[in-house]
């Protein structure tokens, strides 16, 4: 969390989108020389952190400093790293690494669970497998880097490459990425009514409860990523069931929303949305 601090610190709370759609010309040329010099003091600053030992013991607190410092990403990686696409097969070498920041270039992430005790599992220490998905949808592909803790230390030890229609959570992607492109098909995808906890304007302290109508989704309706999303396996990944829980979290920012999906008849609906 340090690590993410300061990155914000630096880089001040904008949003990289990399891997969305960005305006034309949206900044100048000092503009983005100023944003570069930034982003090169704070990765500057953050490869010469070293991370706490206890940071092991949950994948989490590894993973931040891992893409956020260079030379420990270097040190956790098992060169020759193994990288399959398909039927091809390739071995990286440490000279051919290229250092992956991941989510950090943005200002939030997204996760996937299949309920809410299934969040409990990020502070589980027994964890030993961890798998973080890209997930793109403009090539159906998911880049998968698997890591797993060998005599206590987290280690990067394969990059693999499959097709979403194979993913544990294939029809859920399949559904978010219609959700998120169509309106039409969107509202059609609404429970009935929306359980809606949020916090309260009058209390900076407490929160408030209601329900959101199909008349009134447009008001509430969040903006989703639409082309790459992330997703973190922690653990062996299940069969899908009937509930998914959409998880964006910001980085460093106290942003947090959740949205709660159930299948029904055989289609997704939105059933709660938490902000």
């Amino acid at each position: 969390m340090i690590c993410c601090s300061l990155l914000m610190a630096c880089g001040g709370n904008k949003t990289n989108h990399s891997e969305e759609d960005a305006p034309a010309d949206s900044t100048t040329a000092a503009d983005s020389v100023a944003a570069n010099a930034a982003d090169s003091l704070t990765e500057s600053v953050l490869d010469n952190i070293p991370m706490p030992k206890a940071a092991d013991e949950l994948f989490d607190d590894f993973f931040f400093n891992f893409a956020a410092n260079k030379k420990l990403q270097q040190e956790r990686i098992l060169f020759p790293l193994k990288k399959i696409n398909g039927q091809k097969e390739e071995a990286v070498t440490k000279g051919q690494w290229r250092t992956e920041r991941y989510f950090l270039r943005q200002n939030y992430y997204t996760l996937l669970f299949d309920g809410e005790r299934d969040m409990e599992v990020v502070k589980d220490t027994s964890v030993s497998h961890a798998v973080v998905e890209m997930i793109y949808f403009n090539t159906g592909a998911i880049i998968q880097h698997v890591f797993n803790r060998l005599r206590g230390t987290w280690m990067l030890t394969s990059i693999e490459t499959i097709p979403i229609s194979q993913s544990a959570n294939a029809s859920f992607l399949d559904f978010y990425h219609h959700f998120v492109t169509d309106s039409v098909f969107q509202t059609e995808s609404l429970a009935e009514s929306i359980q809606f906890v949020g916090p309260d304007p009058d209390d900076d302290f407490s929160t408030m409860e209601g329900e959101i109508s199909r008349d009134t989704w447009e008001a509430f309706a969040p903006d989703l990523p639409k082309k790459m999303i992330y997703n973190i396996v922690y653990g062996k990944p299940r069969s899908e069931g009937n509930t998914k829980i959409f998880v964006l979290r910001g980085i460093a920012n106290g942003l947090e929303m959740e949205l709660t999906f159930k299948r029904m008849g055989g289609k997704w609906k939105l059933k709660k949305m938490v902000t």
